[in-house]
Parts: C-alpha cells; sequence; structure tokens
C-alpha cells in the first residue's frame, strides 16, 4: 500500500501540463539524439544538462526531463540500426544483426515496430521493477557504513571496467586519471590546495559538468569531424508502417525474456545495458529451434535485443538512486545533475525527498506510453531525421555545447576546460581507452576518499578494518571477480562482428 500511495503523489506531481510537455519534449528530442548515429544516451543527457539549467528548471522538472531524453534516445538507437545497419549507440548494435536483414528483405516497418514495441516492454517493465525493488534495496543500504561504502565504490569501478572494455588496464588508468581529476581543489580537512599550480580558478575543483560535457559532446564532435566530416545526406526509403499483430504476438516471449535479462543486466552496477542487449540476443538464440535463422531478419533476434536493452536502463536506476553508484555511463551522467541539484542518491533519498523519486518514477511510466505511441506513427519523421547532413549538424552540437556550460558557470575558463577534457576524449578513444571510468572517478573519488578516511579514524588506520563485515568482504569479492572474470571469459562476451552489407539505401 506505501508503494501505491506514493505512486499516486508521484501521479499528482508528473501529470501536471507542464511536467508532461518536459516529458513529451524529452522522448522526443531523446528519439532523435538515439537515431542519430554516435550520439547514443550518454552524449545527449550530458549536451541538455547545462540547457536545462539555463532554462531555471526545478529538480523535478530537470529530472523528468532528461531521464526522458534517456529513454527516448534507448527508443531511437534501433531506427539507424535497422535501416542503415549503423548502431545508434553500442546497445542497439545486436539489434542490426536482423533488424539490417529484415529491412533488405522489405519488412523494415515491421523491424521497426516490433523493435519499438518491444522496447516498451522491456522499459516498462524495468520501471515496475525500479519501483517494486528500489525500497527494499535501500532499505538494506541503512546497513551500509564507511568500509562497506568504500568497497562499493571499489565495486563500481571493477565491474565498469571489467566489463565494459575490452582492456582492464586501460580501464584502470582511466579510472585512475579521474581519481586524480577529483583531488584537485582544496583539501576537506586541511584546507590545503592539491594539484592546482597556483590557479585560482582550480580552489573549488574540476566542475564535473564540464568535464562530462567535454568528455562526452565536444570529444564526439572531434571524432564525428574525422571520421563523417565528408558525409553527405543519407537517402532512406520506408514503404508504408503497419501493425504486424501476428509477428508481435510470435515475438512476445521473447520480448519478457530479453526484459527479465535485461533489467538483472541494469541493476548490476557497470554491467549496463549493452551487456543486456548481448545476452537476452544470445539467451534467445539458444532457445530457439531455428538458430540457423538468427543473423538473417529473424523478428525474435530484433525483440530480444531491444526489450532486454531498454530494460538495462531501467535497471540501472535501481542503484543510482539507491546507493549513489551509478549502473551504467548514462546514470553517472543522471548522478552529476543530482548530485548539482544538491540532491545526494542513496537510502536516505527515499526517506527525505519522495516527492523527487516517485514523481520521476510516475513520469518514466508516462514517457514510456508516450514514446509507444510517438515511436509507431512518427518513425517516419525520425527517419527523415537521419538525412541531417554533417555541416548542419557539427554546428548545432557545438553551439549547444558552448552555450549551455557559459550559462551555467559564466566563465571563459570553465570552456577552455571543456575544449581541453574533449581534446582528452578524443585521444583516449583514439586509444581505445574507456571515458566512463574517468567520469565515474570525478563523481565518486571525493565521496570514496572521505569513506576511506572515516574508516582509518574509525579503525585508528587499520586497514583490516576495510574488509570487517560480511557485506564489506562480499562487495570485495564481486569487485574482485567482476574485474578478473571477463579476462577468461572474454571469447564468451565476444561481440559478433556486423554484417558487411553496404548501409546507403534501402528500398522499398
Amino acid at each position: 500500500m506505501d508503494i501505491l500511495s506514493n505512486l499516486a503523489m508521484g501521479f499528482q506531481i508528473a501529470a501536471s501540463p507542464y511536467t508532461l510537455l518536459l516529458a513529451v519534449i524529452g522522448c522526443f528530442v531523446g528519439t532523435i539524439i538515439g537515431a542519430l548515429p554516435g550520439l547514443g544516451p550518454s552524449n545527449g543527457v550530458a549536451l541538455l544538462i547545462p540547457i536545462s539549467f539555463s532554462m531555471g528548471l526545478d529538480a523535478i522538472s530537470s529530472l523528468v526531463l532528461l531521464t526522458s531524453v534517456y529513454y527516448g534516445a534507448m527508443y531511437g538507437g534501433r531506427i539507424s540500426s535497422i535501416l542503415l545497419n549503423i548502431p545508434g549507440d553500442e546497445p542497439a548494435m545486436m539489434t542490426t544483426l536482423d533488424g539490417y536483414p529484415m529491412a533488405k528483405q522489405g519488412r523494415a516497418a515491421e523491424a521497426l515496430v516490433v523493435s519499438g514495441v518491444a522496447s516498451f516492454v522491456g522499459a516498462f517493465a524495468a520501471t515496475i521493477g525500479l519501483m517494486i525493488f528500489a525500497p527494499y534495496l535501500a532499505r538494506v543500504a541503512f546497513k551500509f557504513g564507511p568500509a562497506e561504502y568504500f568497497a562499493l565504490y571499489m565495486l563500481a569501478f571493477c565491474t565498469l571496467g571489467g566489463i565494459g572494455s575490452s582492456n582492464q588496464a586501460k580501464s584502470a588508468l582511466a579510472a585512475a586519471i579521474g581519481l586524480a581529476i577529483a583531488m584537485i581543489g582544496l583539501d576537506k580537512t586541511t584546507g590545503m590546495p592539491r594539484f592546482t599550480f597556483g590557479e585560482l580558478h582550480l580552489m573549488d575543483g574540476v566542475d564535473f559538468l564540464v568535464a562530462i560535457v567535454g568528455l562526452f559532446a565536444v570529444a564526439e564532435v572531434f571524432f564525428f569531424i574525422e571520421t563523417h566530416g565528408r558525409d553527405s545526406a543519407i537517402g532512406v526509403k520506408l514503404g508504408k508502417i503497419r501493425v504486424p499483430w501476428k509477428m508481435l504476438r510470435q515475438t512476445s516471449g521473447a520480448m519478457m525474456r530479453g526484459t527479465g535479462i535485461g533489467f538483472v543486466s541494469g541493476v548490476l552496477p557497470g554491467a549496463g545495458a549493452s551487456l543486456g542487449s548481448f545476452l537476452a540476443y544470445m539467451a534467445e538464440k539458444s532457445l530457439a529451434r531455428d538458430k540457423d535463422s538468427f543473423g538473417s531478419g529473424n523478428p525474435k533476434g530484433v525483440a530480444a535485443p531491444e526489450s532486454g536493452n531498454n530494460a538495462a536502463a531501467g535497471g540501472a536506476l535501481v542503484p543510482m538512486l539507491t546507493l549513489g553508484v551509478p549502473g551504467s555511463g548514462t546514470t553517472a551522467v543522471l548522478l552529476a545533475l543530482l548530485l548539482t541539484l544538491n540532491i545526494t542518491p542513496g537510502p536516505l533519498l527515499f526517506t527525505e525527498r519522495p516527492e523527487v523519486v516517485w514523481s520521476l518514477i510516475a513520469a518514466l511510466l508516462i514517457a514510456n506510453i508516450v514514446l509507444l505511441l510517438m515511436n509507431v506513427p512518427m518513425v517516419r519523421i525520425f527517419v527523415h531525421i537521419l538525412s541531417v547532413p554533417a555541416w548542419i549538424l557539427l554546428p548545432g552540437v557545438t553551439m549547444v555545447a558552448f552555450v549551455g556550460i557559459y550559462s551555467l558557470t559564466g566563465s571563459s575558463f570553465d570552456m577552455l576546460m571543456m575544449v581541453g577534457f574533449g581534446a582528452l576524449g578524443y585521444v583516449m578513444r583514439k586509444l581505445s581507452i574507456p571515458t566512463v571510468p574517468v567520469i565515474l572517478g570525478i563523481l565518486l573519488g571525493n565521496a570514496m576518499e572521505d569513506n576511506l578516511r572515516r574508516a582509518m579514524v574509525l579503525s585508528d588506520g587499520d586497514w583490516a578494518f576495510l574488509f570487517s563485515s560480511p557485506i564489506a568482504v562480499g562487495l570485495w569479492i564481486a569487485a574482485i571477480l567482476g574485474f578478473v572474470a571477463p579476462i577468461f571469459l572474454r571469447g564468451l562476451l565476444k561481440k559478433p562482428a556486423l554484417p558487411d552489407d553496404d548501409p546507403t539505401t534501402i528500398e522499398d
């Protein structure tokens, strides 16, 4: 009954005309961001955070807008995957394996409708799971002390590096860079400046929003200039949109199985939507009688990964809200938003700021319905957006990034720093070093240091205190396994190669 009463309170806030308008705008913009190859939800949310502040939105409005963008981008990634054989983001990669062959067979409209419904099933069920399981996980989190939180942060770093990258050493290096950046500024205990090099602008530390927009959005612009800067508009043809009811019934089981697998993958810190999509696809292929049809246009090969990656997107919100540990790169960006709004995620969030949590859950339920209604009849509009030429897209993204950061900080130094982070992100991508651990280090570095200091104060400097409780020991074991296990499982989790077909045009 508490859940229902809290949800009713959330709908009272989320169902206001203003909040509904923000949800619709977020869904529309997010779908566009997801459909454009290379941008993805992390870049889209990072790009729009400073815009939400410049608009003067309050905490609830900002969360509704940006989480709608998050969900919309997860929906939109399937469009370019099916029509162009180019994943809108990494989780949508598995959709290309059967989605693009369906499009070449003249079934592009069917693939888009099936993937849209599968996205709805996965995201809606994950939001229900968030509503049910998050409060219980928050109660467990009350048992966490400084040792447990330090081990939890180590778990986040290790699993995000172990699963999210093909090279653990590079992930560890990226995390170390993030932690080093987090140390910049005045020490909270001694008041002594650290790594400021006499620069007054660095006394308050590095603004993580500047780092996020630089590492994600600006770096993406640099990378896009190199790889796509001379591309012209892409022509895409699409037949009549119809709802294939028989195909939806045949793929309903795949949607439900993919949803369960994806939600569990999302709840695990660091696993994220990519793993959820991969496991959902492989599980469905292993259960199917017609295994040979996968990769050549099987609708279940579209439904399973789409429900899996969207369910993982919702599941990733569970550890972020209850423990303050992001479950994916995009939730790391959302965590930065919460911290900027002076909202501390964790178990106390559900008791001290219930209106924030439950209005967010209600808004997500509404956003999923909006996305379903928007993505089926309006898919032709989103398809045409794929034809935006690079000479229009690049200046637009750059302008939004600069205007947003300057309106937020009013500092030209921060704009130069954002460009510097963009260059760092570009170099890291060229060297195949993941950028998400850097963001995680910047976000969690100070909290990790504070909990380590508290643990040492409570134990009089005894390092064994970090392993003094069953919860802490379990988290340490999970962290080690999450970092080491992928070394031995790399062959199993190896991403399948994409088809080499020409992705330029799809005939009717």
